[in-house]
């Protein structure tokens, strides 16, 4: 682990002449230009002890036992110079501590010079256009910021959920703005990125040598606005027509598989079967719901979906990636009841092994109802292997009599097996399963539940007097039946 000396060291790679302050709690240094404007954050370090961590959000070689200390060192984009400095920062560290960096080519431990730099630069010098409000990298690391949004740039292959950005997240939204990230082509999001921002209000935007910028979410064009309407620069939709429908970049367009035609500018939101080169991805949804007791203890359920469709628990958990404890239900439970205490809910992500892709995110809340778990488990298989959709019911019967299940929904889809998502259109998933737990059963009438209209009657799992019910839907080959054959499911019993 770096220590006072070796991070002492780091920071003179500027010279005697910059600041250095403390931010998010102490858990980042900054190394600042005497007029107090961040140049260069290096945060507090990680050890991460779960393989394939580093192989998995860098792509490089991760050592056999994943135990390595982690920290980043990260320049604000408004300065020519700071990327040198970091790079110089972490040149030093791993000069005396040994270990590597990445990029491989940015480390060095030359004294870096930082001229002055303009008290407010703006959003031109990032997207070409301009602000009423721009600003340097505040406090959690953002490189513009206007009244509206904050915009923040990450160079690299893989955007993960990293305590920096989770902290980002939650401070642009206590300000209500909306956070914007920008990356280069080529760069994916891990579903623990994703699925935060589906949460907050937040826009992945992506470089485009054709059209600029676009959503690499939705495949939307994007230009930058000034604001002087609204009081705040940022991303927003480019429109055309008398409909003022938003353009799609053609570079969103699903890509074309080996042997197929050419693809044209218009983006194909059939069924995709076969995109991502025959990889495909489970996709779990399940919520169960606990008696708020002193013996609880957390992550059952996880555990034994992992069990179940792997056939091991998964390796490790924390509540930012890269993913650096190793697995335990005892302490994810204490983090749980800690933040309890404080009114507030939890929220972790783990990983599985490296040979077996999966990874969750678990959202912990107290609510009426007693403590439920939000969990969305994912798994990637490549070309060739068979998705293990057969050991649902399994799982499902394994939830309903021993985890609390309230709600499960299967889902099958064509997509990257790293789990990552790229850029560019992907189907959506496809229904094959709903899981039903004995409480909502119970709460919605046996006899309701079973006239459900499924392509086939339920499987009682449990207790014949208090059974769940388990609802096969299709092997994931039709997506329009898989989805038709949900939602009439889901109307017959919001009926009751």
């Amino acid at each position: 682990m770096p220590d006072v000396k070796t991070l002492l060291a780091g920071l003179y790679a500027g010279g005697p002449d910059l600041r250095v302050n403390r931010a998010a709690g102490g858990s980042v240094v900054q190394l600042c230009s005497d007029d107090g404007q961040v140049l260069v954050s290096l945060e507090a370090p990680r050890y991460v002890q779960v393989p394939g961590e580093t192989g998995r959000l860098l792509g490089v070689d991760a050592s056999a036992d994943g135990s390595v200390w982690w920290t980043e060192v990260r320049a604000v984009s408004t300065s020519g110079e700071a990327g040198r400095l970091a790079g110089s920062v972490a040149g030093r560290l791993t000069a005396v501590l040994g270990g590597t960096t990445w990029p491989r080519n940015a480390a060095h431990t030359g004294v870096v010079t930082v001229p002055a730099q303009p008290s407010a630069p703006t959003a031109s010098s990032v997207a070409g256009g301009s602000a009423d409000e721009g600003g340097s990298g505040d406090a959690a690391g953002v490189d513009v910021l206007t009244a509206r949004a904050a915009l923040v740039i990450q160079d690299r292959p893989v955007v993960a959920a990293t305590t920096w950005l989770t902290d980002v997240l939650a401070t642009a939204a206590r300000a209500e703005r909306e956070v914007q990230i920008l990356t280069p082509p080529g760069t994916r999001l891990t579903l623990a990125a994703r699925t935060l921002l589906a949460r907050m209000p937040a826009r992945w935007v992506l470089r485009d040598e054709e059209c600029g910028y676009y959503d690499g979410l939705s495949g939307t064009v994007l230009s930058w606005r000034d604001g002087r309407e609204d009081q705040g620069g940022r991303f927003r939709p480019v429109t055309s027509g008398p409909d003022d429908r938003p353009r799609i970049a053609r570079a969103f367009a699903a890509p074309v598989r080996a042997g197929s035609a050419s693809a044209d500018a218009s983006v194909d939101h059939g069924g995709g079967a076969g995109l991502g080169g025959g990889e495909q991805q489970v996709l779990l949804s399940l919520r169960t719901v606990h008696p708020a007791t002193g013996e609880l203890l957390l992550g059952g359920a996880l555990e034994t979906a992992w069990q179940v469709l792997t056939g091991a628990p998964p390796a490790g958990w924390s509540t930012a990636e890269p993913v650096n404890l190793p697995w335990s239900r005892r302490q994810l439970t204490e983090l749980a009841r800690g933040r309890a205490r404080e009114g507030l809910p939890s929220w972790i992500t783990a990983v599985g092994h490296p040979e077996r892709p999966a990874l969750a995110t678990v959202r912990v809340s107290h609510t009426p109802l007693g403590v439920e778990e939000h969990i969305t488990l994912a798994l990637g298989y490549s070309a060739g292997e068979a998705p293990p959709v057969d050991s649902l019911r399994e799982l499902a019967r394994a939830l309903a009599t021993r985890h609390h299940l309230a709600t499960m929904l299967g889902q099958l889809r064509a997509a990257r097996a790293d789990l990552t998502t790229p850029a560019h259109f992907e189907p959506a998933p496809v229904p094959v399963s709903f899981t039903l737990g004995a409480d909502a059963v119970h709460e919605l009438g046996l006899d309701h539940a079973l006239r459900a209209p499924a392509p086939a009657p339920p499987a009682r799992l449990g207790p014949p007097v208090r059974p769940a019910l388990h609802y096969v839907l299709g092997g994931g080959g039709d997506p329009a039946a898989g989805g038709e054959a949900l939602q009439r499911l889901y109307r017959h019993l919001k009926t009751a």
